[in-house]
């Protein structure tokens, strides 16, 4: 409301500035004082005043006849006098508050100005350019204001869309993807705040500086100013259709970067791949295809933009002649009327006319500058619509408005009559084929479940649903009997632990990526929390030890000492259900042996969950029972033996496991010896379970195994 006032203020003192071609003309054209112009317009009016009193008395002379022989006369000849007499009585006042006006700039403000005409003129510039630089204050002074209120709503909106980003699902943001959501957090909202500055600064000014314009060319003469304005509905017009094909360009052009950023977004994260491939000439083909799509719809926008301009310009000119052209008459010919029709109230001399001029010349400019910020405000508002579409989309995954408590897990974990299907990608719209399909299964408190097969059976999908990454189409997952949609979700989370296929480390010191399982905790439970991941002996070993930073997404570390660093985070959250996501799947053996001797200890008492897609000696010391996923159904379940077996979809996994590892321990030749050593078969047995109500078969013999 402050950066208002200054517009309105900027407005006036350009109004101010632009009426003083008034005096200026008087004084070097027609060579005529202020004093002889007030004495002039002051006889002028006191002529109309006496004027209009008689036509009034006459008026009144007439009405007083019709009162005495109203049969002599009709109802219409009585209007008639009315309205003429309403008419004089207008201009009456009119001439009278010019007369007034006048008296008042001869007794107060001409004894104040110099006799000397070059000495007035002077004073004339003197305030003309004090004004000038007032004015300049309140542009300044609006620009800051605006500034502030600009960079505060921006903030506002950057953190309001964190929020929600953090608030989504992890399947819609997915669906976004991170370069679009970088887009719209940097390129976006900078093109968002340029358009708001636009917005409180010119799109505000502008507009005023014209009304003051528009507003001093009605006392001048209107009747030629409404000729003038004949003109703004098309230049409303125009402006509409423009502005429809700008936002439209402005959105593609936006969706445009955003693919910009994605190419430069995977082509950084897979740097390694790209030099090792030789990759870089298809990056740099691709970065130019998307760059020069981007260039190709920014050059719309340019030729769009350089058009509003010209236009805007030629039709502020033709409003401005059809004023003019007029004025121009009525001064050449001393008259006031064209063609019987009264186009000002007196007779116009070439200093009203020059000012009238002025005024709708100052009209221009304002209109002038609103067209080049057109295109940029047109693309603020097409960045808004990106802005808020992101704030706006729902989540999938929904928080229950009315949640019941969740105790600590320790009944039950239940999948039942699981459907699901993943949203199809924004981009293309096809309908995806169904991951999970009438899954179900029931797990006791305590259990150690390891979850087998291929690549894409659903496997990982599966157990995700526990912690409501997605959620089912249809079924339901229930944790001690209570579904978990019923409940919190920073509840249900509260009691997961999770190590994730992908190891996913801040760029932080190994103590606060451990912290991160559990704010609150102290360095002792971090250290405690490090040694049952078997994660103290090389941490100790590290310049800073704890205090080490670990570099972007934990680049400083080996891949197994980034699994077990986030084992430990996992582990320090102390959960009642434990989901490791192949967590060795970048570990070498002896991360791997460490990483499955730490879980043996800490799976006591837990429910866990174990997803692979291949099974070793060490895993199943401890594991209770094995599922087997085939392309997203749940075919069998029980001991490792047991699935040998009894289940041709384990066996096959079983066994193409068990030839690779043949095949890479052939490839070793023993010391003195030409042949190659082959891998025994193994005799594993299982753990029993951790219940005693789950029933364990009894062992297969070596044959079988």
């Amino acid at each position: 409301m402050l950066s208002f006032l200054f517009a309105v203020l900027v407005a006036v003192f350009w109004s101010v500035n632009l009426s003083a071609a008034f005096p200026v003309v008087k004084i070097l054209i027609q060579g005529q004082s202020l004093s002889e112009y007030v004495d002039a317009e002051i006889k002028d009016a006191k002529t109309e005043i006496a004027k209009r009193e008689r036509y009034i008395r006459r008026i009144e002379a007439n009405q007083d006849g019709l009162e005495q022989h109203p049969e002599e006369h009709d109802d219409d000849e009585s209007m008639h006098l009315l309205k003429d007499k309403s008419r004089q009585q207008e201009k009456l006042s009119s001439a009278s508050s010019k007369l007034v006006m006048m008296n008042w700039l001869k007794t107060y403000l001409l004894p104040l100005l110099p006799d000397d005409q070059f000495n007035l003129l002077a004073l004339i510039f003197s305030l003309l350019l004090t004004a000038m630089v007032l004015k300049g204050i309140c542009v300044f002074v609006q620009d800051v204001l605006i500034g502030n209120v600009v960079e505060l709503t921006v903030m506002s909106l950057r953190k309001e869309c964190f929020r929600h980003a953090l608030e989504l699902d992890y399947q819609t943001l997915s669906l976004a993807g991170s370069a679009d959501l970088i887009s719209r957090f940097t390129h976006d909202l900078a093109l968002l705040a340029y358009g708001m500055r636009l917005l409180g600064g010119k799109v505000i000014r502008e507009p005023l500086k014209a009304a003051c314009c528009i507003t001093g060319a009605f006392f001048v003469c209107w009747q030629l100013t409404l000729l003038a304005l004949l003109f703004v509905p098309l230049l409303g017009l125009v402006f509409y259709r423009i502005g429809r094909k700008l936002k439209l360009a402005s959105r593609r052009m936006m969706e445009s970067m955003s693919r910009v950023y994605k190419t430069l977004e995977e082509t950084l994260a897979s740097m390694k791949v790209v030099i090792a491939f030789n990759g870089g000439r298809k990056h740099r083909q691709r970065f130019h295809r998307e760059s020069k799509e981007y260039y190709r719809k920014s050059q719309r926008i340019i030729s769009i933009d350089a058009l509003t301009s010209p236009t805007t310009e030629v039709l502020g000119m033709f409003m401005a002649f059809i004023a003019l052209l007029p004025g121009a008459y009525l001064v050449l010919r001393h008259t006031n009327r064209i063609w019987g029709i009264t186009l000002s109230s007196h007779q116009l001399d070439i200093a009203e006319l020059s000012l009238l001029y002025v005024f709708l010349a100052g009209t221009i400019d304002p209109m002038r500058k609103l067209s080049t910020t057109y295109a940029k405000f047109k693309r603020g508002s097409a960045a808004a619509d990106r802005i808020f579409s992101l704030i706006d989309t729902p989540p999938l995954v929904v928080e229950t408005e009315h949640p019941q408590p969740l105790p600590r897990h320790s009944r039950s974990v239940e999948f039942r009559r699981i459907e699901f299907c993943y949203r199809p990608a924004i981009d293309d719209g096809y309908p995806r084929p169904p991951v999970l399909n009438d899954v179900n299964l029931a797990v006791r408190a305590g259990e150690v479940v390891v979850v087998v097969g291929e690549n894409g059976s659903g496997k990982s999908t599966f157990v995700n649903l526990l912690p409501r990454f997605y959620d089912p189409d249809h079924g339901e997952v229930l944790i001690d009997g209570i579904d978990i949609r019923t409940v919190k979700l920073r509840e249900l989370r509260d009691q997961i632990g999770m190590v994730t296929q992908e190891t996913l480390l801040f760029d932080e010191s190994i103590a606060e990526n451990i912290r991160y399982g559990k704010p609150n905790s102290t360095r002792e439970e971090i250290e405690e929390a490090a040694r049952k991941a078997n994660a103290i002996d090389f941490i100790r070993q590290l310049p800073d030890g704890f205090d080490t930073c670990v570099g972007e997404k934990g680049s400083r570390l080996s891949g197994g000492q980034r699994q077990r660093i986030a084992l430990a985070r996992a582990m320090l959250r102390d959960p009642s259900i434990f989901i490791l996501d192949e967590a060795t799947s970048a570990a070498d053996a002896q991360s791997e042996q460490l990483i499955y001797e730490s879980l043996r200890n800490f799976s006591q008492g837990r429910t866990t969950f174990i997803i692979t897609h291949s099974v070793s000696r060490s895993m199943l010391d401890f594991v209770t029972r094995v599922v087997v996923m085939d392309q997203g159904r749940l075919v069998a379940s029980g001991t490792h033996n047991d699935l040998l077996a009894d289940c041709p979809a384990y066996q096959r996994l079983y066994r193409a496991q068990i030839e690779q590892r043949a095949e890479v321990i052939d490839a070793i030749p023993l010391p003195g010896h030409n042949n190659r050593r082959r891998l025994p078969t193994p005799h594993i047995h299982s753990r029993p379970a951790a219940q005693p109500a789950v029933h364990t078969p009894p062992q297969a013999d070596e044959s079988t195994a």
